[in-house]
């Protein structure tokens, strides 16, 4: 992996996907201490990132391999972003999700025209369920971090916010990004090394499922012990993807960890400030950014919003977050 194939992608998704903006508000400011600029990619495509990566790595496959389907297991949003960029290339689409998958997702999945499998994620063997549906269908895996073409269409996120940094005049701030297997995080790391190398990548995860910040502190992949049992689905992994970590380890600094509650009062605050809609996983980074300011270093902080799919009464639940 490098920012060549991260360019390669992005010229394959121009005209594609969407060039977020960077937005602020005062009011952030004041309450981060610092100026906060908000990366929106809950306006991406299927309300996520996750189209970013879905297209390139689909868009890179032979024509005749692609011609026979694809397949990909997630909780929502890799499997919107994949279903979608299938939709587009009139292509089957085969996606495995978890049977407590907010039911939005589904449904969103499910109107981009792909089949929907089940499974419990406490108990089945997805690898085993998707690995024996792809040999039966001649589908192609599209795993939702561990897969370098998906993770250099993620890294296009990066490549934009090196960008547009320059256009505002930053040169040097910390980058938090909502972090589950590492594929968007190493992406947008490796964009920053080349393009704005004084840019440092934070990784940002819910408390309880901190495998990505513990692994960066002892050098190793570790793993959660729980499979579930977060708000935060979006980004509830195992462990760190083995593409991912040796990239998260050469070039992030340490990972940061958010409650619930900072999460859902985030969430809350970019809706009442910036008028936008973000899922209790996809706010992580701005949560730490308002509510960790002492764990975070320099006059700015850059933060990828990076998803919007949440269900009403979740979406409510956050707002009454702020009631008094």
């Amino acid at each position: 992996m490098d920012v060549d194939a991260i360019r390669a992608a992005a010229q394959r998704l121009d005209g594609h996907a969407r060039k977020t903006p960077l937005l602020s508000s005062p009011f952030l400011d004041e309450i981060a201490g610092r100026r906060v600029l908000i990366k929106p990619e809950c306006l991406q495509h299927t309300g996520s990132f996750k189209f970013r990566g879905g297209r390139a790595a689909i868009s890179a496959l032979p024509g005749d391999i692609r011609a026979k389907g694809v397949i990909a297991f997630s909780s929502g949003n890799h499997a919107q972003g994949v279903a979608l960029a299938a939709q587009d290339f009139g292509i089957p689409a085969v996606i495995l999700m978890p049977s407590d998958t907010p039911r939005l997702k589904v449904e969103n999945t499910r109107s981009y025209g792909a089949e929907v499998v089940f499974f419990d994620r406490a108990t089945d063997d997805r690898d085993a369920i998707c690995d024996d549906l792809a040999k039966a269908r001649g589908l192609t895996l599209v795993r939702p971090y561990d897969d370098a073409e998906v993770i250099a269409g993620q890294g296009t996120v990066g490549l934009e916010i090196a960008a547009q940094a320059t256009e505002l005049g930053i040169e040097a701030a910390e980058v938090l990004v909502p972090c589950g297997g590492g594929g968007l995080t190493s992406g947008v790391a490796l964009s920053l090394e080349a393009d704005a190398p004084k840019m440092r990548v934070r990784p940002v995860e819910p408390k309880r499922f901190d495998d990505v910040a513990r692994s960066l502190a002892s050098g190793r992949i570790e793993s959660n012990a729980a499979k579930a049992g977060s708000i935060c689905d979006a980004i509830i992994t195992s462990q760190p993807g083995n593409l991912t970590f040796p990239i998260l380890h050469r070039l992030c600094g340490s990972g940061l960890e958010v409650s619930e509650e900072e999460c859902l009062r985030a969430m809350a605050l970019a809706f009442a400030r910036l008028k936008i809609v973000i899922e209790p996983g996809g706010v992580v980074a701005l949560a730490a950014a308002l509510f960790h300011p002492d764990e975070i270093f320099g006059d700015t902080v850059i933060v990828v919003a990076t998803g919007g799919n949440v269900d009403t009464p979740m979406f409510t639940r956050a707002l009454e977050a702020l009631t008094p």
